[in-house]
């Protein structure tokens, strides 16, 4: 769609500019066009043309029903408004929508029609019985009203469809409010026979001990114990009770009556737990054991040792990381124990030893354990004998660095790259290491040694620092031949776009001072040098995606596209004319789909057309013919 185009007025000369004898102020213009009374004919003749777009617009969503019925409540029109809201509710869709019903509502509420409001609230709980939403407003606006009772009987009534928690949580919050204990208490006896959880029975207790009423709240919790089923909930509940009981100052309660809850939950899982629970019953029962020994066997060496060593004995049941976790911690807390309580470092170093023979490394390992055994190794002024992992070589690097140790970094740095070649971090960190120290041709040799490795784990972080370390030097001969280097090994388009980037912008740092240098003349003639050494990278690029590698054609138009954005930023040394020429033809096409099932249908590509392309297939059409 075409916009008409919109001319703007000219400033005009005022040639009298005294003051007129009649002076009109914004304040009376805004008056009169507030206050004026319409004409009644323009304005009727409005309506209709209003209810016209409407009608003509009215079954497309239900927004504009919405809208409808909301422009007539602004005319005034409030029985043709309610009339529009009817009809929207009629719809085969609108009827189970939520928030038409609650819009709805809103309309009669906020024009003072309350009657109304209960009626349209009367047949959206009837419609949509469970939507809480309809339930929230209907009560909200009786309460606001003061109808108390009737409030009431909203809630009654919700509560015969056995809503959610949070449904009967709201009932009770309605009645506390009003002080009506009694009935509050009342509704949780329903609320914990419709949802019989513990949750459930724990916020009864709650209330009631909020409430001061002891003797209830207990009764509660005992509740809660015959209905509890699962594991978490026992777990939950066992720990709620405990609470409450010392809060009671009831300590020798607590401890004998979760003591007996825990003897019974043992029992009921080896009588109706499936296998797996059984398991982690009969665990847990030993690690109580376990403790007990070692509170009874405390500055007992030899005792605690041997339940450590028992611990470690089982291994976990299959190699999956997930399984180990907590296993791992047993040798941790061993290690620990031995170096801190024992002051036994010979027995240490084994501990840590033997975890590291223990874990089936072809699969996974846990690099926590690696670097607890380097800095035991280095608390212990031993630093040929920390293990080797990236996190090791990392916190022995940094804790080097920290002291000052420049030397020793190295050495570090060495070692790192000896026995991980690949990774590229490395490389990275230990030139950047040489550049804070003003190590330009260490720093440059780190970077050539690091360029020519068979394998990295990441090739273009370590390629893009090397870039950039010779171009913040303004070497920009070594950075030419770097990207000619790179070109040898990828021949990745973005890989060319930088390279004719760099010869574009080369030698053009500094703006306004190069051209007081040099002179206006002098920095023309650079420019267009750096232009001609960026076209002949894009010609070159061009040339290999034509030849060598045709089937890419996406990459060659983003090369063409660059290479055109490049001309255009010169301006007039720019030739856009050398780019334009070379663009292909966009066309849509379709191919089949084929799949191991067969063929599964058609789908649309886009496609490009070369001049040289067009050139070659009239020429095959001209010798067919």
């Amino acid at each position: 769609m075409c916009h008409p185009i919109v001319e703007v007025p000219r400033l005009r000369i005022v040639k009298n500019k005294n003051p007129t004898s009649i002076q009109i102020t914004a304040e009376q213009l805004i008056r009169e066009g507030v206050y004026a009374k319409p004409d009644p004919f323009e304005l009727a003749d409005y309506r209709l043309r209003r209810r016209k777009e409407f009608e003509d617009i009215r079954h497309a969503s239900p927004n504009v029903w919405v809208k409808y019925a909301k422009w007539e409540e602004s005319q005034g029109d409030f029985a043709r408004s309610r009339s529009i809201w009817e009809q929207a509710l009629q719809h085969h869709v609108c009827y189970t929508n939520p928030n038409l019903w609650c819009r709805y509502a809103t309309f009669e509420m906020s024009n003072s029609f309350p009657n109304h409001a209960r009626n349209v609230w009367d047949r959206a709980v009837t419609l949509l019985p469970n939507v809480s939403q309809v339930w929230y407003k209907f009560v909200h606006m009786e309460e606001i009203l003061g109808n108390i009772p009737g409030a009431r009987q909203i809630f009654e009534r919700w509560m015969t469809h056995s809503p959610d928690s949070q449904g009967w949580l709201s009932y009770i919050k309605f009645e506390s409010r009003y002080n009506e204990i009694e009935r509050a208490r009342h509704i949780f006896d329903r609320f914990v026979q419709c949802h019989p959880q513990v949750d459930s029975c724990v916020r009864y207790a709650k209330f009631e001990l909020n409430h001061g009423e002891l003797h209830r709240a207990r009764q509660c919790y005992e509740r809660a114990v015959e209905t509890v089923i699962s594991v978490d909930a026992a777990r939950s509940l066992f720990l709620a009770f405990a609470e409450f009981e010392e809060k009671c100052k009831e300590t020798d309660r607590a401890r004998s009556f979760t003591k007996e809850l825990y003897r019974r939950f043992i029992e009921f899982e080896k009588r109706y737990g499936d296998k797996e629970s059984i398991e982690n019953t009969l665990a847990s029962e030993k690690r109580f054991q376990y403790e007990e020994r070692i509170e009874f066997g405390a500055g007992n060496k030899d005792r605690i040792r041997d339940v450590y060593e028992r611990a470690i004995s089982n291994l976990p049941p299959s190699e999956e990381k997930r399984y180990w976790q907590r296993y791992i911690y047993l040798w941790i807390n061993y290690a620990l124990y031995e170096e801190l309580d024992a002051q036994d470092t010979d027995r240490t170093r084994e501990v840590y030893r033997e975890c590291l023979k223990r874990i089936p490394h072809h699969k996974f390992s846990f690099s926590k354990v690696w670097l607890l055994a380097a800095q035991f190794e280095i608390r212990q002024k031993n630093l040929d004998g920390a293990p080797a992992r990236h996190k090791v070589f990392k916190k022995y690097i940094e804790l080097e660095l920290t002291l000052g140790n420049v030397d020793r970094c190295r050495a570090l740095y060495t070692k790192y790259l000896e026995w991980a070649p690949e990774c590229s971090y490395a490389w990275l960190k230990y030139a950047e290491l040489e550049m804070s120290l003003s190590e330009i041709e260490r720093a440059r040799a780190i970077f050539q040694l690091a360029t020519t490795q068979p394998a990295l784990d990441a090739p273009d972080l370590l390629w893009k620092a090397y870039l950039d370390f010779e171009i913040s030097l303004g070497e920009l001969e070594r950075t030419r031949q770097i990207y000619d280097r790179l070109l040898e090994r990828t021949k990745h388009w973005k890989v060319w776009r930088n390279y004719a980037m760099f010869e574009a912008n080369a030698n053009m740092e500094g703006g306004s001072d190069i051209i007081q240098e040099q002179g206006q003349a002098a920095h023309e003639r650079q420019r267009k040098k750096c232009l001609e050494a960026a076209r002949r990278v894009f010609e070159n690029a061009l040339e290999y995606f034509r030849i060598s590698a045709p089937e890419l054609k996406e990459e060659r138009v983003m090369l063409l596209e660059e290479w055109l954005n490049t001309e255009s930023s010169f301006g007039q040394i720019g030739d856009v004319s050398l780019v334009e020429n070379r663009l292909p033809k966009k066309l849509k096409r379709r191919r089949e789909v084929v799949t191991e099932g067969g063929p599964a249908g058609y789908e649309e590509y886009y496609d490009y057309i070369f001049p040289e392309e067009t050139a070659s297939l009239s020429l095959n059409i001209l010798e067919a013919a």
